[in-house]
């Protein structure tokens, strides 16, 4: 601004007024005809092959496609976390008929790194929800026994996480919540757990939905909303 050629530490500003943003809602009911800035999809955008807010107004159905693991089509839309202490709430329904179909909510890093709340079909006791988690390709069912939802047309699903403690809740109702399966390590979504072995960090935490049809026919799951409260 002064002439020379070294950067100015302070530099005149214009006399602008102050521009006051809306705070975004916390709760997102998927009424609208295109999804909100706050959720991002996975390397593509998904077209209504796999997502649609108009097949049944007021949900967002989501139809299976590859699993959490796949670095191509993946089924998902989530939003960042901002927070290190935050809930994320959402309902959905889904009649899975195989346990190659599944649909839920999960705490995502990258391909190789999340932990995961489904729904699906367990031989023994029909729907079901358990738990699948991935830790630098390492996978486990953290959930000892998976839990019956036969006869529950809607399910709640929550995440609570607080610094480096997960805890996974259900409920029948939204109204009252049961913990399901222990504490998990959050810390593992971060960048400085990614990035091990020289690998590059990815996307960032993420918590989202989505759903998953290992047999090709792209069962649809309906979401009735998706919440995401950050509380420090």
């Amino acid at each position: 601004m002064e002439g020379g050629n070294k950067p100015a530490v302070k530099v005149p500003a214009p006399a602008l007024p102050e521009q006051k943003w809306e705070e975004r809602p916390a709760r997102d009911d998927f009424d609208g005809e295109d999804l909100a800035l706050d959720f991002q999809t996975l390397r593509i955008p998904l077209g209504e092959d796999l997502l649609s807010l108009k097949e049944r107004p007021g949900y967002l159905r989501l139809k299976g496609a590859e699993t959490l693991s796949s670095k191509h089509r993946q089924s998902l839309v989530a939003r960042r976390q901002e927070h290190h202490c935050y809930t994320a709430t959402t309902c959905l329904e889904f009649e899975p008929e195989s346990f190659q179909q599944m649909a839920g909510l999960v705490a995502y890093y990258n391909t190789e790194i999340w932990y995961y709340l489904k729904v699906s079909w367990n031989e023994d006791k029909g729907k079901s929800l358990g738990i699948l988690s991935c830790n630098r390709n390492d996978f486990d069912e953290p959930l000892a026994e998976e839990i019956s939802l036969e006869g529950r047309e809607r399910i709640y699903l929550r995440v609570k996480v607080d610094y480096e403690n997960l805890q996974f809740y259900y409920s029948t109702d939204g109204e009252e919540w049961k913990k399901v399966g222990p504490v998990l390590d959050a810390s593992i979504l971060s960048d400085e757990y990614a990035t091990y072995d020289k690998k590059f960090g990815f996307t960032g935490a993420f918590v989202g939905i989505c759903c998953q049809d290992l047999t090709g026919r792209r069962k649809a799951a309906d979401f009735d909303f998706f919440e995401y409260i950050g509380r420090e």
